[in-house]
């Protein structure tokens, strides 16, 4: 693995700074991108400004680097800004991932690509689907989930016709420090954390507490990414999960459990989404065998973690 190039496209996001460490720590020469209005936290690598709904920035930065490996992050990835605001989140998940699979054609080299997913792709699961195989049949829920649908279908198409070295994840829910709070598991942890610091009144406002979900950790999930740029088969698609759906309730629990304070739980409407899933767990044998893989952090110790991270916070 060392001394390859690595290029992260969309490292602003909550997982550009555990990738680009975790391949720093492997040897690679990491590369990252932003856009121009947004700023990084600390991370290994040469930081460039790029603009996915520009297709010849991509190509120009493409030739620039050289980079061996890409890993395309950048999406929008909330359901709830996908519900407000569709043509931002078709924008930016299919006609940025169709420009630099475009831009990736005029290249004179083939560098192997990681295209990132959602396990939401899977959507409205019946319960002998459960846990989802990578060919269960797609039935996105959202219109999130509707544009990562498509980025994958596009990108086993691209792989086929072009010859190009793609591999596609369908990655379930991941968690971890630095995580932004509109994210269930992060939203819980800063709610509990203001209660403790006085900052707002002992109510914990939630969604729907029934859904249950395949939460990983972010740095076992990167983990997984790099293996898969390494390993995985070109046109093919792998889920990245823990393989065990935990109900949001427990998740609540758990987090509430780890405070002082008494805090009662009420349901906020506006955190119902229009449209949910009851369980989303993903199968991830094929994953496992491809590259030995398996995750290593767990649960309660993510919590952990992510509580500490806010508690230190402001």
């Amino acid at each position: 693995m060392a001394g390859k190039k690595a290029l992260i496209i969309g490292a602003a996001g909550f997982v550009g700074r555990y990738l680009a460490e975790h391949l720093a720590e492997k040897g690679r020469e990491v590369a990252v991108t932003k856009l121009p209005s947004e700023t990084l936290p600390p991370m290994p690598g040469s930081v460039h400004d790029l603009n996915i709904l520009d297709k010849e920035s991509i190509v120009e930065l493409l030739f620039a680097l050289r980079p061996d490996e890409i890993y395309h992050l950048a999406a929008q990835s909330s359901v709830s800004v996908a519900w407000r605001n569709p043509q931002l989140t078709i924008d930016v998940n299919v006609k940025g991932a169709v420009n630099l699979l475009e831009a990736l054609r005029e290249l004179f080299y083939k560098p192997r690509v990681v295209l990132v997913g959602s396990g939401e792709e899977y959507g409205h699961i019946r319960p002998e689907d459960t846990p989802i195989a990578e060919g269960t049949l797609l039935d996105p829920g959202n219109i999130y989930a509707a544009t990562k649908a498509c980025q994958n279908m596009l990108g086993r198409i691209y792989a086929e016709a072009y010859d190009l070295e793609l591999v596609m994840v369908r990655a379930f829910n991941h968690i971890g420090p630095g995580q932004s709070p509109i994210f269930v598991v992060s939203d819980f942890c800063k709610q509990v954390t203001d209660i403790e610091k006085g900052l707002k009144e002992p109510v914990m406002y939630v969604g729907n507490l029934s859904a249950r979900r395949d939460f990983t950790d972010v740095r076992d999930v990167v983990r997984a990414y790099a293996l898969l740029a390494e390993k995985g088969k070109a046109g093919e698609t792998y889920n990245v999960g823990s393989g065990h759906a935990v109900e949001i309730r427990q998740i609540l629990d758990t987090i509430i459990s780890r405070s002082d304070v008494q805090i009662r739980v009420e349901t906020d409407p506006a955190k119902i989404r229009p449209v949910d899933v009851p369980v989303i767990e993903a199968d991830i044998r094929k994953l496992s065998e491809a590259t030995g893989w398996a995750p290593a952090i767990p649960l309660e110790q993510t919590i952990d973690e992510i509580l500490t991270d806010w508690r230190q916070k402001g």
